[in-house]
């Protein structure tokens, strides 16, 4: 059982607000937080280069605790700016031609789709949606009959999608892309911190997040997981700086022969420190007593909000995140977030454009309330947001 006071003792931002914005930016806990601001006072008492220098072996420290987030080893780790980032790096490296399929799904993140809209209108890729289970979450029957008679040169997944609570079944499309030798990416932005994410389990070959949603490290940090099968192939991303690529002559380099070959040299070290401090503190709390805890919190707060007045849910699927997506025929979106930041609740938004698929699919045409709980928030902040919800909506 998880201590919630010590938890919350950590976490200083719940002394001003009720945080259900984790899917966007969760509350960092004050490890995270002294980590960054210690190394950002020792860049300015003695220098950037020096202070990288004195904490060399701590900031290499992220790539073997992000490994034990992911159940891989350290030389499978790239340290990126962001998810996005990291995404655009693990496609780059794919050589894509004429006619390549990516087969992915009606529930992938916009900038992901819109990544191979890009790769279409320049290589003249085909883009392939595998259907949709009638509960929700693509049909793994389907993704596999595609596989077998498509051979996709790349099957694309997002893990959990930002616009809703599914949960896609990674794991067995994995088994699918491994019987068949098919590149596999998966975006994990909203699953890392908040879910097991197992990439001995996954069989991906690509696996990207960000350290700044449930994982509650910094912005401006993410990281890209490369398997063995893309080290091996000597699969690089298009530009290569002279941190993943050593200069041999005028005419040839070599490649980093870890997933270092991804990264740049350059490196915000404030923040990597914060999020090595990000993975330290999930995996002390322990990632299944988190997700036993976000299990419980959305339980209740789903069951809460389904009594509330005109206020439909959009989350489907056979199993559910700690994303909670919402309309009210009363007020929109915008309106239901403001009503309640003025009580100091903060929530987000999932705007139509960053989903069409799957909103078009769901029969909605505008924005909705995004409320993403994490193990931290307690029962009282959640009848907080009730009793706002009821107030606004009356």
């Amino acid at each position: 059982m998880l201590d919630l006071l010590s938890l919350r003792a950590d976490t200083p931002g719940v002394q001003h607000v009720a945080h259900f914005n984790n899917a966007g930016a969760a509350l960092m806990p004050k490890p995270v937080v002294d980590a960054i601001t210690q190394h950002i006072a020792l860049e300015a008492q003695i220098g950037g280069y020096e202070a990288a220098a004195i904490r060399k072996e701590a900031i290499q420290d992220f790539y073997a605790s992000t490994a034990d987030l992911l159940n891989t080893t350290a030389n499978h780790i790239a340290a990126t700016a962001n998810a996005t980032d990291a995404y655009a790096r693990a496609l780059s490296s794919i050589p894509f031609q004429r006619g390549d399929i990516i087969l992915t799904t009606t529930n992938d993140y916009v900038s992901n789709q819109i990544a191979f809209l890009s790769l279409r209108k320049r290589f003249g890729i085909e883009i392939v949606r595998a259907a949709d289970e009638p509960t929700g979450g693509v049909s793994v029957a389907d993704m596999a009959d595609k596989i077998k008679a498509l051979r996709p040169r790349l099957v694309a997944v997002t893990h959990v999608p930002t616009n809703s609570g599914l949960v896609q079944p990674v794991e067995a499309i994995g088994q699918i892309c491994r019987e068949y030798d098919v590149l596999y990416l998966v975006d994990a932005c909203q699953s890392v911190g908040q879910l097991p994410v197992d990439v001995s389990q996954i069989h991906c070959d690509f696996l990207t997040a960000t350290c700044r949603k449930f994982l509650r490290g910094p912005r401006g940090m993410g990281f890209l997981y490369v398997s063995d099968k893309v080290l091996v192939a000597n699969m690089a991303p298009l530009f290569v700086d002279l941190h993943g690529a050593s200069w041999e002559s005028a005419d040839t380099y070599q490649l980093e022969p870890t997933a270092k070959r991804f990264e740049d040299w350059e490196f915000p070290h404030a923040l990597v420190l914060g999020a090595v401090e990000a993975n330290r503190y999930a995996l002390a709390v322990g990632i299944e007593a988190i997700a036993e805890r976000n299990d419980q919190l959305c339980a209740i707060l789903r069951t809460r909000l389904t009594e509330l007045p005109g206020v439909q849910l959009f989350d489907e699927g056979s199993q559910l995140s700690s994303i909670i997506t919402l309309f009210s025929e009363k007020m929109s979106a915008a309106e239901l977030q403001a009503a309640l930041l003025a009580e100091h609740i903060n929530t987000s938004i999932s705007p139509y454009e960053a989903a069409i698929l799957d909103f078009k699919r769901k029969g909605m045409f505008s924005a909705t309330l995004r409320i993403s709980p994490h193990y931290f928030n307690t029962e009282d902040e959640i009848d907080r947001l009730i009793d706002s919800l009821k107030n606004s909506l009356k």
